[in-house]
């Protein structure tokens, strides 16, 4: 198969000809019919994660089709089209049987703990308890651009910030996990503050729900406009960049009683950031993670997707090749373009 493949830490990527995988027996390959590029996928290579050891092939957000099965899956076949989370759970730790599967003790990450989906073909582990069924309306890219970034999202606003139609919503950078937040937030009644450092990202954040927008570049106080806007800070804040600025300020924009989730990365030297605690004590303020979305949550989302409610093919920027995606991974860093990138050519 071809596959792009990094050899060593935040050296050049390459197309290459591999090994073609074969399923565990409790596993599945999957034909990669589409695959998005994360954030995360450039964690990876920069060498952020301690799963991972070149050589490795990154990517984690994708769709496809079955194309040979373990001999141990019963629920699935080959033919069957399907996603999957990011985090596949093992079905049988204690947090799998509280129905956790996104914090499983004994994940399997395609890109992360194992090879990914930058491939023709990907090996995936746990397939009865991870896949999951596209509907026939859904195509492969939109799936793909689910991935993580959307999934994460719809469970940071709606699982975890528990959201309620009327409250505010402010989300710190308008990526595709920001956008993301912002249609989701959009959905379910919420007013949403986007804040970013571009325009046109600015721009587009106000086309997918948005109902005001700041440059953090053209204001003194980024925290004190949101506390303007809303009338003294908002219910729930997201951090979607994953910065210690975009950390604080999205703590430091809550009011009484908000919630802070963290959906971006906390890597490097922002892996440890400053915190407001004095406000956290004084405004019971909740500060909560978002790591990805259980397989069994799915069938809401794609329910939403299928009637029209979420459009996540609107935040798609651009469909790459996998030749391109050399490229846009590594320079994934200097933000540039607005929406999802998805590769969806891989000959």
């Amino acid at each position: 198969m071809k596959a792009a493949i990094y050899n060593d830490f935040g050296k050049p990527l390459a197309i290459e000809d591999l090994p073609d995988p074969y399923p565990a027996p409790n596993g599945v390959v999957i034909e990669v019919k589409a695959t998005g590029l994360c954030r995360s996928d450039w964690h990876g290579w920069m060498g952020h994660d301690p799963d991972i050891t070149p050589p490795h092939v990154p990517g984690h957000e994708l769709a496809g089709f079955v194309v040979a099965k373990g001999k141990d899956v019963t629920h699935w076949k080959e033919g069957d089209r399907v996603t999957l989370p990011f985090v596949c759970g093992c079905g049988t730790c204690p947090e799998c049987s509280c129905g956790n599967h996104q914090v499983c003790d004994h994940q399997f990450q395609p890109g992360f703990t194992h090879w990914g989906s930058f491939a023709e073909y990907v090996a995936i582990q746990y397939a009865d308890t991870n896949l999951v069924k596209l509907p026939g309306e859904i195509n492969f890219v939109t799936a793909a651009s689910l991935g993580c970034r959307f999934i994460t999202s719809f469970r940071a606003v709606v699982d975890q910030g528990r959201v309620l139609p009327g409250q505010w919503v402010a989300v710190h950078g308008c990526g595709g996990v920001g956008l993301s937040a912002i249609m989701i937030a959009d959905s379910a009644g919420a007013n949403v503050v986007a804040v970013d450092t571009g325009d046109d990202k600015l721009e587009f954040a106000r086309s997918v729900g948005a109902s005001a927008t700041i440059n953090a570049k053209n204001v003194q106080n980024v925290t004190e406009n949101i506390k303007d806007i809303t009338g003294g800070g908002v219910h729930l804040s997201i951090d979607a960049l994953g910065s210690s600025e975009t950390c604080f300020n999205s703590i430091a924009s809550l009011r009484k009683r908000g919630k802070h989730v963290q959906i971006g990365l906390m890597k490097g030297s922002d892996s440890c950031p400053a915190v407001p605690m004095d406000q956290v004590i004084a405004g019971e303020l909740e500060i909560l993670g978002s790591h990805g979305m259980q397989a069994h949550r799915y069938p809401s989302v794609l329910a939403m997707v299928s009637s029209g409610r979420l459009a996540p093919e609107k935040l798609i920027g651009k469909t790459i090749s996998l030749e391109e995606s050399l490229n846009e991974l590594v320079n994934m860093n200097k933000f540039e373009g607005s929406g999802v990138k998805v590769i969806d050519r891989f000959k």
